[in-house]
C-alpha cells in the first residue's frame, strides 16, 4: 500500500516521449455547446515536463476542452498542434502513441480481467493482429502496481469497487505510455490517500519529461501539484498563468461564484469555500 512518505521511482517506459515532440499547443480555440459559448480564443502552449491543472465550475467546459485537445470533438474554430504537427492531419494511431485521454467515466462492455483491461492501453503500440508481448505485459503489470492493483490482476473488472475501477482506468492510461496525458477528473471516486498517490505518479512523469493536463475540482490539489492553471469561467472567458499567480481569493471566488477564503497552513495557503453564512 502506498504511503505518502514513500519515495518511488517514476513509472517510466521506453515508449514514453520525453522530448519537444510531446508538446501540445492550441491557438484561437473556440468551444461551444448549443446556445452557449464555453471557451473563446484560447491560446496556450504546453511544454514537455509541465503539469497543468484545469479548474472551473460544473459545466464550464473542462471535459469538452480536454476532448477537443485530444481531437475527439469538433471545435468551432482554431488550431491544435501535437509535436508541431496539425492534429487534424495526423493518423489516430499516431496520436494515440503520443497522447492519452483519461475520460471521466468508463464503461465495461465485455467481461475482462484487470490485467487484460490494463493491456488495452498497449494497443496503439501493436501492429494489426499482433498479440501483446512479454514487454507489454510487464508494462501493464507495472502500471497496475503503481495503482496498488497488482494483486487484483486476475479479478473480473465487474467485481471492483468504484475507486478500484477508477485506478484501473488510470493504469490503462499509464500502460499506453504516451508523452502527453489528458486526465479528466483523475481523482474521481478516490479516497484521500489514492488522490495523492495518483497525482504524485503523474507529477513524477512530468518531472521526467511528460506533459500532464488534469481537470480537478480540488483547488488545493491543483496548488500542490500544478505548475500552471487554466481557469475556465464557462462564458468564453479564461485565465492561464502560474499556479501561484492565479490561485488567489479574488479569482477563485469569481471562478466558483462563491467566496473562497485563504487559510494559512504549513507556510502556505489553503483555500476554503466559505459560502454564505447560515
Amino acid at each position: 500500500m502506498w504511503n505518502g512518505a514513500d519515495r518511488r521511482e517514476p513509472l517510466l517506459f521506453p515508449a514514453m516521449v520525453t522530448s519537444a515532440a510531446a508538446m501540445l499547443a492550441c491557438n484561437r480555440l473556440r468551444i461551444s455547446v448549443p446556445g452557449r459559448l464555453l471557451v473563446d480564443n484560447l491560446a496556450m502552449t504546453l511544454s514537455a515536463g509541465e503539469f497543468l491543472a484545469v479548474l472551473g465550475q460544473n459545466g464550464s467546459g473542462k471535459s469538452l476542452t480536454l476532448h477537443t485537445l485530444a481531437g475527439l470533438r469538433d471545435r468551432d474554430s482554431g488550431d491544435i498542434e501535437l509535436g508541431g504537427q496539425p492534429l487534424d492531419a495526423m493518423k489516430r494511431i499516431d496520436v494515440a502513441r503520443r497522447l492519452a485521454l483519461l475520460p471521466q467515466y468508463t464503461d465495461d462492455v465485455f467481461p475482462a480481467t484487470v490485467l487484460d483491461t490494463a493491456l488495452a492501453g498497449r494497443h496503439p503500440h501493436l501492429r494489426a493482429l499482433q498479440w501483446e508481448t512479454a514487454t507489454d505485459r510487464d508494462i501493464a503489470r507495472r502500471s497496475l502496481e503503481a495503482m496498488d492493483l497488482a494483486e487484483l490482476e486476475h479479478r473480473d473488472v465487474g467485481t471492483l469497487s468504484g475507486g478500484e475501477r477508477r485506478r484501473l482506468a488510470i493504469a490503462e492510461v499509464l500502460a499506453q505510455a504516451p508523452g502527453i496525458y489528458l486526465l479528466d477528473e483523475p481523482t474521481n471516486h478516490l479516497d484521500p490517500q489514492h488522490q495523492l498517490q495518483v497525482l504524485q505518479v503523474f507529477a513524477e512523469h512530468a518531472n521526467a519529461g511528460a506533459t500532464v493536463v488534469a481537470s480537478l475540482h480540488d483547488v488545493n490539489l491543483a496548488a500542490r501539484y500544478a505548475d500552471r492553471c487554466l481557469l475556465l469561467f464557462g462564458d468564453g472567458r479564461w485565465k492561464l498563468g502560474a499556479t501561484r499567480d492565479v490561485l488567489n481569493s479574488s479569482l477563485l471566488s469569481e471562478l466558483y461564484d462563491t467566496p473562497m477564503e485563504p487559510v494559512p497552513w504549513r507556510g502556505r495557503e489553503l483555500f476554503v469555500a466559505a459560502g454564505s453564512a447560515p
